[in-house]
């Protein structure tokens, strides 16, 4: 791996040109037909559309060395979409300096997928054996919150022994996840009582007020020592000064270390009650992404990484972390995952982001190694 530095990292700066926004798909679509191109030498790819205003999503079918009668499957999952605008590289091109690659998306989560695809590459020139098939999801809206992939993320999970999550590690130490938060919200809907705030203020139930006692109730679900935090983002209400308002809306993020403190989230929400009897309290709860917990499963899968990260030289560690990712929905399923294969670096959504060229190597044949491992050693 160290020998294909030098065209991992071209590779690398043709995904990070092909910028490949959210929101637009005929980006999304450009940068799906380029990594397909520079696959289709060593795996078959098919895509499906997106529905929903987001664009295709990939999969691609990778060519082995191995038995042909191939035992279970191993899912790479990442995404084609990145937070940046079109345009972006403008402002943020392309680099090489200070040890890094600099561009937008080249640490969430390009690099993971430049890594992977040279991981089989390598497994081929060096004829290694894997006995499992060899998939990668790439998937298009992870940024916006998978909506209209989560469908085809889990079908495809059932049906594999391991799905190996190509984001980026946690910190410069680049530490494997193996724990993910759930991740959530909640709208509080207040109805109250419209009236004139100066000829007939008693007539009205303030909505807004309401609310605001209802926000000071809300902040006590969050719970430091079990991980629970519940964050009001967004309050809206009223319509002038002069009017007491009748209707009040928070919309709240919450993240939950295990589904057993989403139920609790949820039972809390249940007994919210209006301080103001002529006032109505209304809460609307929906977990976007489960958690990803520390199962069984996932502790053996990282026992192995960190058993081949040992063969390499290389100290692989673990890490929790607040944020979600399409690994939350594998985990969830109960499908053995391992989240945070991807680069190494920082500034991920911001304009430092980056990763360290000494961690291409290694993270691509930690990679390989997993791939040819699972199966045989896992």
């Amino acid at each position: 791996m160290e020998g294909q530095r030098t065209a991992i990292t071209a590779f690398l700066r043709r995904l990070v040109e092909c910028e490949s926004p959210s929101d637009d798909d005929a980006a999304i679509n450009r940068f799906v037909e380029l990594f397909a191109d520079s696959v289709s030498d060593i795996a078959s790819c098919k895509t499906f559309g997106g529905g929903g205003g987001s664009g295709r999503h990939l999969l691609c079918e990778f060519k082995v060395p191995g038995p042909k009668r191939k035992s279970g499957r191993i899912l790479g999952l990442g995404h084609s979409d990145t937070v940046w605008p079109m345009g972006t590289l403008a402002a943020m091109p392309w680099r090489e300096e200070n040890g890094r690659l600099w561009g937008p998306g080249v640490l969430d989560m390009k690099s993971g997928l430049a890594f992977f695809a040279f991981a089989v590459r390598a497994l081929r020139e060096l004829d290694i054996p894997v006995r499992g098939k060899v998939s990668l999801l790439i998937v298009s809206d992870e940024e916006v919150g998978s909506h209209s992939s989560r469908e085809l993320t889990e079908s495809q999970a059932l049906g594999s022994n391991a799905v190996l999550v190509l984001e980026p590690g946690t910190g410069l130490a680049g530490k494997l996840k193996t724990a993910r938060k759930g991740v959530g919200g909640f709208e509080v809907h207040v109805r109250g009582i419209s009236s004139h705030a100066g000829v007939d203020f008693a007539a009205g139930a303030n909505a807004i007020v309401e609310l605001a006692h209802q926000i000071g109730q809300i902040a006590t679900f969050t719970d430091l020592e079990r991980g629970v935090t519940v964050n009001t983002g967004v309050i809206q209400g009223g319509t002038r000064t002069n009017v007491v308002p009748d209707h009040a809306v928070a919309q709240i993020d919450f993240r939950v270390p295990r589904l057993t403190d989403f139920v609790k989230l949820q039972a809390r929400l249940k007994k919210l009650r209006a301080a103001d009897k002529r006032c109505t309290v209304e809460a609307v709860c929906h977990l976007n992404r489960p958690p990803m917990e520390r199962t069984p499963g996932v502790a053996r899968l990282y026992k192995l990484a960190h058993k081949l990260g040992g063969e390499l030289g290389l100290k692989v560690e673990e890490s929790s972390t607040g944020g979600g990712s399409d690994g939350n929905f594998t985990a969830g399923l109960g499908i053995p995952t391992l989240d945070g294969l991807g680069g190494v670096g920082e500034g991920a959504h911001a304009m430092h982001e980056s990763i360290l060229t000494d961690r291409i190597a290694d993270r691509a044949a930690l990679l390989a190694l997993l791939i040819s491992g699972i199966e045989s050693r896992g």
